[in-house]
This record gives structure tokens, C-alpha cells and sequence, in this order.
């Protein structure tokens, strides 16, 4: 699907956006969490005509041979709303970060030091699919008192579009500057682009997409820009696992959103346990349709199953996004340590084990934005975590890393109070 709209002024968003960002700082949280649940009533209230917008998408999506699992956890908003609308309701009961002191201290010559939260200022967000993200990122930004500028993708475009309007008319009728949310209403590329220049009006730009968008940002972005999402996540199971309490954390951690960046996409095992476990691991989720693609050792074990393919050396590099499943058998942890530093993305890595001294090894050597040990890696989320909900999962070290929620919006600043001091 292509949306052309009228030629859309880029640089005159950016202005609109970045006086409204000064209008947010001197807004009270009480004034912002009194909009935050506005917005909130209002998404209820208008829960019949999102959905309308959003089945214009689904049937476009539907006759452009789209995955039907990239549909289900994608696109589908029909089971999320409530979620949604209870995340800005959580949001809004969620600290305000601004304003924030962290440290205050004075100098030996009297000089008070304070440093302070404020925020960012603008937020420039690009994503696909994932309508949700359009109130995840904006309702966030307004408790931070950042203003933001959203392009989303050509396949939720009407569902977008109506998200938008709903929190630009709560926006007005509570004395806010509607372009504190600003959604660009066309599919043309070229605003991504020229978008992506703003370094006059917006100061962070936050991809949210495959690793093409993630690649095409850090090349043509003269903004600062905050990648992630990218989730080749793995699961070990160590020899002593309960292999009984096992199965569930694999089914979930694979078939219960297969297309987020959160579920599993290759299963190491131990080679002890190997040829107990990795049969039930492929009777049972092979009935929720997962296809396995095996390293050779694990082939050996399972691949006289017709849902068993031997893995290729790219697949273990791979987000499926869907149910598939590599499939590989190691020696030990340190092994799986070693597979993943290579193959992963340092998204979320978990290990199943009983033995503490190898779980703690598995939680300092792997490198990745959440860790785990006895727990799926489907945790890594904002509203799982009880961050309200999250504009992204950042899998680099600056300035953010893991669910970049109210606080990973902020900056800070130092504030110097003297007595006409002057220095030595």
C-alpha cells in the first residue's frame, strides 16, 4: 500500500514540535498525568472506530500475502486495546522522572552542585508495524514532557492515523499543544529521510523495525540514534535442569508471540540431556506448528522427524520471526557462552539451570541487554517489567540499554549555585 498525502512540510513539524516541547517542560505532573488519563478514557471511548481503522489495515495486510503471524502479533490490535489503555493508565500512576536530583553536594568553596532530570526535548520515532507503539511512544514522551514526531509503517497506516487524532483532541481540550504529537500521514520514503536531517528540532531519533530501518537510520541520521530490537535470543539448558519445569519456559519463550524480538530463536542443550529432551522439545512445540532447523549434533538426535531440517550456518544469525526453532547441542556453558557472543544480538539470553556457580557465569559473560536464568526471555518489555510500557529495547550501551522507558527519556542538567563566587 502507498499513501501519498499533500506534500507534508518536514522542517515546519519540527518547529511545531519543538515549541511544543517547551511548552510540556513547564507543565505540573499532575497536569500530565491528568491528560494521561484522558487519553486513556478516550482510547476506551473510541475503541470501536480504532479498530475500524485498524481492519482496514488487516485486510490490506491479508491481500498483500502478509504472515499470518506477523498479522496476529503485529498488526492486530482486537486483543490489545485493553492492554494499551491499561499500560497510559500505568504510565500515569508511574513516578514522573523529571525533575529528579541526582546528587546534590557542595564544594569546599561553597559552590552548591545539583544535577538534575529534565528531558530530552524531541523524539523522532520510525517503526513498522506495531500500531501500539504510536500510544506506547507518545504517552510516554508526554510524561516526560518530550514532544515527538512519529512515522510509522505503510501497513498500520490507518490505524496510526486514528490513534493519533484521538490523543491530538484530548491533547487540546486539556490546554496542551496538540503537535506535542505529531504522526507523519504519508508513506513516502523520502520524509524518512528528510526527517532523519532534523538536527535542528529533534534530538533523539529511536528506530523501531528490522535491521534494515536500524542500518538505513545510522547511515542517513545526522540526529543521535538509539538502536535495538534486533533479537536473535537464545535459551540454554544446562545439564541438572528440571526438565519437567523445562518444556513450558520453551513453549513459551517461542510460540507465544514468535514475531517480537523477545522470543527465542535457537535452543542450546546440553550434551548430557540432549537425547532425553530434544525429542519432547519437538513433539511438543512441533503441535504448536514449530518447523526446527538442527545443528549436526542435534540432527543425530532428531532428524528422522519430518519437522526436523538440518540448520544452515546463516540460520543460527536469523530472526525468524515466526515458529521456527534452531536447534543446537554444546558441551557445556561455557560453549553456549561462546554461541551466543557470536551469533547473538545482545537482546535477551536466558539459562535453565539448578547449579548457581554456572548460571552466575552465564549472567557476567553474556553481553546482552537482559540476562536470565529459569525464566522465558519474553520478560524483556517495558509492561512486563513495570515500566508502564517501553518506545524500544535498546541493544547498545549508550545512552540507554534494555526497555528505554520514562527515565531512559531523560537527560539531565547541572545546576551551580554560588554566592557571587568566583574561581581561584
Amino acid at each position: 500500500m502507498e499513501f501519498i498525502a499533500e506534500a507534508i512540510d518536514i522542517k515546519e513539524i519540527g518547529l511545531r514540535a519543538k515549541a511544543a516541547a517547551a511548552v510540556l517542560a513547564r507543565k505540573t505532573s499532575a497536569d500530565k498525568n491528568a491528560a494521561l488519563l484522558a487519553i486513556a478514557d478516550a482510547l476506551e471511548a473510541n475503541t470501536l472506530s480504532i479498530l475500524e481503522a485498524n481492519q482496514q489495515d488487516l485486510e490490506l495486510a491479508a491481500r498483500n500475502g502478509v504472515d499470518p503471524i506477523w498479522i496476529r502479533d503485529r498488526i492486530n490490535l482486537e486483543t490489545r486495546m485493553a492492554g494499551i489503555i491499561a499500560d497510559v493508565r500505568k504510565v500515569a500512576e508511574l513516578p514522573d522522572p523529571v525533575g529528579e536530583v541526582l546528587l546534590d553536594r557542595t564544594l569546599d568553596n561553597g559552590l552548591q552542585l545539583v544535577k538534575r532530570r529534565t528531558p530530552l526535548g524531541v523524539l523522532g520515532t520510525i517503526y513498522e508495524s506495531r500500531p501500539n507503539v504510536t500510544v506506547d511512544v507518545s504517552t510516554l514522551a508526554l510524561k516526560t514532557s518530550n514532544a515527538v514526531i512519529l512515522r510509522g509503517g505503510s501497513d498500520v497506516l490507518y490505524s496510526n492515523m486514528r490513534l493519533t487524532d484521538v490523543m491530538q483532541d484530548v491533547l487540546a481540550a486539556h490546554d496542551f499543544p496538540a503537535e506535542s504529537i505529531q504522526y507523519i500521514r504519508s508513506t513516502d520514503r523520502r520524509y524518512v529521510r528528510e526527517m532523519l536531517r532534523l538536527y535542528e528540532y529533534i534530538d533523539m531519533i529511536i528506530p523501531r523495525g528490522g535491521n534494515g530501518l536500524h542500518t538505513f537510520c545510522r547511515e542517513n541520521s545526522s540526529i543521535p540514534v538509539i538502536t535495538g530490537g534486533i533479537g536473535v535470543c537464545h535459551i540454554y539448558v544446562d545439564e541438572g535442569a528440571q526438565l519437567d519445569k523445562v518444556l513450558p519456559v520453551l513453549d513459551n519463550a517461542k510460540t507465544q508471540r514468535p514475531a517480537v524480538c523477545n522470543s527465542m530463536e535457537t535452543l542450546l542443550v546440553h550434551r548430557s540431556i540432549a537425547a532425553e529432551l530434544l525429542p519432547q522439545v519437538v513433539d511438543q512445540l512441533g503441535a504448536a506448528g514449530v518447523e526446527f532447523h538442527a545443528g549436526e549434533r542435534a540432527y543425530q538426535i532428531v532428524g528422522d522427524d519430518e519437522r526436523v531440517l538440518p540448520a544452515s550456518a546463516e540460520d543460527f544469525d536469523t530472526e525468524w520471526y515466526n515458529l521456527t526453532l534452531n536447534l543446537k547441542v554444546v558441551d557445556d556453558v561455557d560453549e553456549a557462552i561462546a554461541h551466543i557472543g557470536r551469533h547473538g544480538t545482545q537482546h535477551s539470553d536466558s539459562i535453565l539451570t539448578e547449579t548457581a556457580e554456572r548460571a552466575e557465569r552465564f549472567l557476567n559473560q553474556v553481553d546482552s541487554a537482559a540476562v536470565y536464568w529459569n525464566a522465558s526471555t519474553r520478560f524483556t518489555d517495558g509492561s512486563a517489567m513495570g515500566m508502564g510500557a517501553e518506545v524500544a529495547i535498546s541493544t547498545q550501551k549508550l545512552h540507554a540499554r534494555g526497555p528505554m522507558a520514562l527515565k531512559e527519556l531523560t537527560t539531565y542538567k547541572w545546576i551551580v549555585k554560588g554566592d557571587y563566587t568566583t574561581r581561584a
